[in-house]
């Protein structure tokens, strides 16, 4: 069965707003309950570095995000693009990065398959520290 992009963008949208929500407040939960149970994902350094298989790597993941930006992270979503299984969010975003100012661009990607999400990518354009 061909998957509809109409669908495919209505589940992600849903899907990074949650996503925007477990960085602000550290509640990933409604994020994770939209993660399939052999979610992929791949980071570009740090602990997770490469591909992670499956939800539970995925929780882990995200705890360490929370714990890693304590006061949380904004963003301002730039754009979105997608097709018919990958939408792809381009945003700024800034926080306190183990109590140092942090500010960055970042894109992520999710993969859908019906109406959860099979795959995350994430890329950041520095290394994170701004010089406020």
């Amino acid at each position: 069965m061909e998957q509809d992009s109409g669908n495919t963008l209505k589940v992600a949208q849903q899907a990074f707003e949650y996503f925007q929500h477990g960085l602000a407040t550290s509640d990933w939960e409604a994020f994770l309950e939209m993660l399939t149970e052999d979610f992929t994902f791949w980071f570009p350094t740090g602990k997770f570095q490469g591909w992670n298989v499956g939800k539970e790597q995925a929780r882990e993941f995200f705890e360490y995000v929370s714990k890693s930006f304590p006061g949380g992270i904004s963003l301002n979503l730039d754009r979105f693009t997608y097709n018919a299984t990958t939408v792809v969010f381009e945003f700024q975003d800034q926080g306190a990065l183990f109590g140092q100012p942090y500010k960055n661009r970042v894109a992520v990607s999710f993969d859908v398959d019906g109406n959860k999400i099979c795959g995350y990518r994430e890329y950041f354009g520095s290394d994170g520290r701004s010089s406020q």
